[in-house]
């Protein structure tokens, strides 16, 4: 094996704080253990609650040891097998996820319970950022069970989570309004969505919009909008935040699928093959090289893109 081959590039920080921290490091090529797979990745997506883990705020629930890698989402060539992991084969193409927050490199060790293959007419950037907002999303519409002839309004309904879950939702049936800003609401239409701009006299606009009222919420924003959802009058058990812990604690609304949650892996693969179909879109809003990751998070903390951000190893 080459000097080159030993080391492989990965996000680092050592420190909390603001997105200046990061830095893409020369660090030791991980070696596969028993059920590991070591993927070379191709893409791997960004995600709000990265940025949040970064910056300590999260640090009770998501302790951090320094140096700390980064990232969740990813997808990529399998490279190297380790012992008992033989579902899959060197050069196989996966999508999937990382537990240790080392996905934002170019080779990372992969749990190969956490790996599906990747279909064929799925794009590499879609791959690499589909888990965090694919899996949340699905929770999300999940949790508070959309049915036919329901109204369901979605928060942030133009993000990474967001665009995602208005498309589940109107799959299960439902009418669905998504509250996004005006150069949204296009893309919002060609999907089957209702949209409704956010800002002042929004909960009028939504009332404008659903006559026979509301009977499920999902917040992918924070701010307000799980007190929003409870003066549409929308039921506890049909709010589902994943922004708003402390309106969900305080108001006992969901925050995950519960008796629907499935593996990861297993729910993965459920969106790839919807995605490979043509039944569902991933909007990619830019890819950037994984030396630019400080650009990627300053583009993601504006919070005002639609669909993924993506790093391209």
């Amino acid at each position: 094996m080459t000097g080159a081959a030993r080391t492989t590039k990965a996000v680092r920080y050592n420190e909390f704080g603001g997105i200046d921290v990061l830095r893409v490091d020369e660090v030791p090529r991980p070696v596969p253990g028993a059920g590991q797979v070591l993927v070379q990745v191709r893409a791997a997506g960004i995600n709000p609650g990265e940025a949040a883990i970064r910056t300590g705020a999260m640090a009770e629930i998501f302790p951090s040891t320094f140096p700390s890698g980064q990232g969740s989402d990813l997808a990529g060539v399998v490279a190297e097998i380790g012992p008992g992991a033989s579902r899959f084969r060197v050069g196989d193409e996966v999508l999937g996820f990382s537990e240790k927050r080392s996905a934002q490199a170019e080779s990372v060790l992969v749990e190969a319970g956490n790996l599906t293959p990747k279909p064929k007419q799925v794009p590499w950037e879609v791959a690499g950022g589909l888990y965090v907002a694919g899996v949340t999303a699905w929770g999300a519409v999940h949790s508070v069970h959309p049915g036919r002839s329901e109204t369901v309004v979605v928060a942030a309904a133009a993000g990474g989570v967001g665009s995602l879950a208005v498309q589940l939702a109107r799959r299960a049936g439902a009418t669905v309004i998504g509250l996004a800003s005006r150069p949204n609401h296009e893309w919002l239409r060609r999907h089957g969505v209702i949209p409704v701009a956010y800002g002042d006299g929004v909960a009028d606009r939504i009332e404008a919009a659903a006559p026979d009222g509301v009977d499920a919420f999902i917040d992918a924003h924070g701010g307000g909008y799980v007190e929003l959802a409870l003066a549409l009058g929308v039921a506890v058990e049909r709010i589902d935040t994943i922004a708003d812990f402390a309106a969900a604690a305080k108001y006992g609304v969901r925050t995950e699928p519960g008796a629907d949650a499935r593996p990861g892996a297993e729910v993965l693969a459920e969106l790839a093959a919807l995605i490979a179909a043509g039944e569902l879109e991933v909007p990619i809003a830019n890819i950037y090289p994984l030396a630019r990751v400080r650009q990627a998070y300053t583009e993601l903390e504006r919070r005002h893109t639609r669909g993924k951000i993506v790093l391209v190893p």
